[in-house]
């Protein structure tokens, strides 16, 4: 754990740059990211979190009672205000509602906003009436609440909350993510992506079933399908791949950086994720602005990016829909595929491009602490 900063002695000669305190994962990609978009916007950006990592642009990350239990969000809640006392931040943002939301809201500093996630608003408030407690009375003391998608927002309905809402997303940097060169994807294999993680949520079994099926039909070429994303459930996974007699078609790829995704991005045909419940997924809009065909589970969020122009949504947890899905998708003439691709990466640099709404999100953050766009830095 880094020490205390020393508390702010008085004002200073110039403006100091605007200070934004985080609560959040360290270790997850999407906040490093959108902290390093705001430092690069000039801002001090101070981390408290219970998993703690290097996080890119960071003035400090500070570790409080690492772990996951329930119990520990609230037991670290002196701590949580003694250090945003100490770093004194114009402005705390919560990243996730149900836990780190948590200590934005009780961390004595104001203004607040708090970014929902998807499963914090969509799942686990509906667990017990005391998550739903906690979620509304966290959600109740935001100055401004963000959501990546309409059905986020509109579950924040309900809880008494009066802060303005924006649907805001994480973004895709569209230069780092783009599509290969022309005709760089061959045509000797169907080569499908997962980029979900492997957990309950995310269905790879249902993935894997489709497979099975998809090869039982038979599609005149091999399939094969790279799963990237890592995660608990990878022996279960394993086995069910080996029982399906899927070891020559299926590649556990496991975590990648930015470069490792994109180059499997790069070479594969079409793009497959398909969980129960999920908000804008990161790793779509990625997809799409890599030029890849999607198959979708049919959720109100996929439903803003995804049609038959760009791929296929199936029931979530149908196994046989999602084979008729990509068999489909396979059949198409190579041009009708890539013309897919080339739609979906039009439709994120209308609407996706990260910066494009990190410049949103610092605006908001400057109108919240009542600065001027020059005055930031």
């Amino acid at each position: 754990m880094s020490a205390l900063p020393k508390a702010p002695q008085g004002a200073a000669a110039s403006p100091r740059p605007l200070r934004i305190l985080f609560t959040g994962d360290a270790d997850s990609v999407h906040l490093q990211r959108w902290v390093w978009e705001m430092r690069c916007r000039g801002v001090e950006c101070h981390v408290l979190t219970r998993r703690p990592a290097v996080v890119p642009g960071a003035a400090a990350v500070h570790a409080i009672r690492p772990g996951s239990d329930g119990a520990g969000w609230f037991l670290a809640l002196p701590e949580v205000r003694r250090w945003a006392a100490r770093i004194a931040p114009d402005l705390v943002h919560g990243h996730y509602v149900s836990s780190n939301g948590l200590w934005a809201a009780a961390s004595g500093r104001r203004p607040i906003v708090l970014t929902a996630w998807g499963t914090d608003l969509l799942v686990t408030p509906r667990r017990s009436r005391l998550m739903h407690a906690i979620t509304g009375w966290t959600l109740r003391r935001a100055d401004l609440l963000t959501g990546d998608s309409r059905d986020l927002i509109e579950a924040m309905d309900g809880y008494g909350a009066t802060a303005p809402r924006q649907e805001l997303l994480w973004g895709v940097d569209t230069e780092r993510f783009e599509p290969p060169a022309p005709g760089a994807r061959g045509d000797a294999a169907f080569e499908l992506l997962s980029l979900r993680s492997w957990e309950p949520n995310y269905r790879i079994d249902v993935i894997l079933q489709a497979l099975a099926l998809l090869q039982q039909r038979g599609t005149g070429r091999p399939v094969r399908l790279a799963l990237l994303g890592g995660g608990s459930l990878e022996p279960a996974l394993r086995e069910l791949a080996r029982t399906l007699g899927l070891q020559d078609a299926v590649r556990f790829v496991g975590r990648q950086d930015d470069a490792g995704m994109r180059a499997w991005m790069q070479r594969c045909h079409v793009s497959v994720s398909v969980p129960e419940s999920d908000a804008t997924s990161v790793s779509v809009l990625e997809s799409m602005a890599c030029g890849l065909a999607l198959a979708a589970s049919d959720l109100p969020a996929n439903r803003q990016w995804i049609d038959d122009r760009g791929g296929r949504l199936v029931p979530a947890g149908d196994a046989r829909a999602l084979a008729d899905a990509l068999w489909t998708l396979q059949a198409l003439p190579r041009e009708e595929l890539g013309a897919m691709g080339r739609r979906n990466r039009e439709i994120v640099l209308e609407r996706a491009a990260r910066k494009q709404h990190m410049d949103r999100m610092y605006a908001l953050y400057l109108q919240l602490t009542g600065r001027a766009a020059g005055e930031a830095a």
